[in-house]
């Protein structure tokens, strides 16, 4: 046998040996900084189960969630360089974005339905969204210059019969001519606890207002230079929205518990139940290709729906609010239960 093939052979048998015997060198994680737009909750879960249960570290990403509040823009922080991704409210937002020229994008949006509500006494036995009409409606002031423009131009609602929404529920509560705004995950729940009977729940997204929710926005240039990490952010963050609608999601709610204390397991237990009894993170487009799922006719739709409204501009180039880059892989679906 060749001498040098000896040798050679030694070498890479001695080289290999050490390689077994040498501890493993820590991973190199990518720090994130991701803001939410509000206090640690139920319907960020998925995002705090991807921290806690390591799935943000599997991809390579060492993730600090930034929550928000009632005095805190994160979103403000995201366009100033000092996060680098923001769970925005909704498709509104992208295109007030494009709107402003802020060089925003959508990249996922991890609610197919919108969770917004109106809640009405059982007494009322409301089924349609009509039904509301005669009624006394209680709306934010954000909620008067968004989806009650829709509410008047697609079904002929009237600001005459809107009242303030002070995010009290007392006013419905004592009058049952009233009907009150809120998310499908939490004010429903609220109302219970307080006044001691279950309200009805009429679901705009189930109404043709189809605007995706809780969506992961990041800076264009992000998307330019780092393509690879919004991709393993989007895709981890699919991850952990299955885990914690359909897997252990203990993990997730104690650090949710730990970032906002008045949160409870009661409320935390029933969101989730009401994310999935709607289909608000998983359905529709999502049953193929995953969390995160967007489409461009959805989004082209929802766009004519607020241009009719008077909400956004016909002349903004919508289609710049958003990119099916980073979605659509069908990431995650094995983790759905089969039955």
């Amino acid at each position: 046998m060749n001498p040098a093939f000896l040798s050679r052979a030694l070498t890479a048998g001695l080289l290999a040996l050490a390689a077994a015997l040498t501890p493993a060198r820590a991973q190199t994680l990518d720090k994130v900084s991701f803001g939410t737009n509000w206090v640690a909750e139920a319907e960020h879960g998925g995002f705090f189960q991807a921290v806690a249960d390591g799935t943000y570290k599997k991809y390579g990403l060492d993730v600090t969630i930034v929550p928000g509040g009632p005095n805190t823009n994160n979103r403000i922080l995201l366009t100033a360089g000092k996060l680098d991704f923001f769970m925005s409210a909704n498709t509104l937002q992208s295109f007030d974005a494009v709107a402003n020229n802020v060089p925003l994008v959508a990249v996922a949006a991890i609610f197919q339905k919108d969770p917004q509500v109106f809640l009405t006494h059982p007494e009322s036995k409301i089924t349609k969204l009509e039904d509301l009409k005669p009624l006394t409606l209680l709306v934010s002031k954000e909620g008067v210059t968004s989806y009650f423009q829709w509410l008047k131009s697609e079904y002929g609602f009237s600001e005459s019969k809107v009242k303030p929404y002070t995010f009290n529920s007392q006013p419905f509560i004592v009058n049952k001519q009233s009907a009150m705004q809120g998310y499908v995950t939490s004010e429903p729940y609220a109302v219970e606890k307080a006044a001691g009977f279950k309200p009805g729940v009429i679901l705009l997204a189930d109404h043709g207002f189809n605007a995706y929710s809780t969506l992961i926005e990041t800076r264009r240039e992000i998307v330019d230079k780092t393509p690879d990490l919004v991709q393993r952010f989007v895709d981890a963050s699919a991850i952990g929205w299955y885990n914690y609608l359909y897997g252990d999601n203990s993990a997730g709610n104690a650090m949710i518990k730990k970032m906002n204390p008045e949160m409870t397991d009661e409320l935390l237990g029933y969101s989730v139940a009401k994310m999935k009894e709607y289909g608000i993170v998983d359905s529709g487009d999502t049953l193929r290709d995953g969390i995160g799922a967007m489409n461009d006719a959805r989004v082209a739709s929802f766009f004519d729906k607020m241009v009719r409204a008077g909400v956004v501009r016909r002349d903004i180039d919508y289609r710049q609010a958003y990119t099916l880059r980073f979605v659509n892989k069908g990431v995650g679906v094995d983790l759905r239960p089969k039955n």
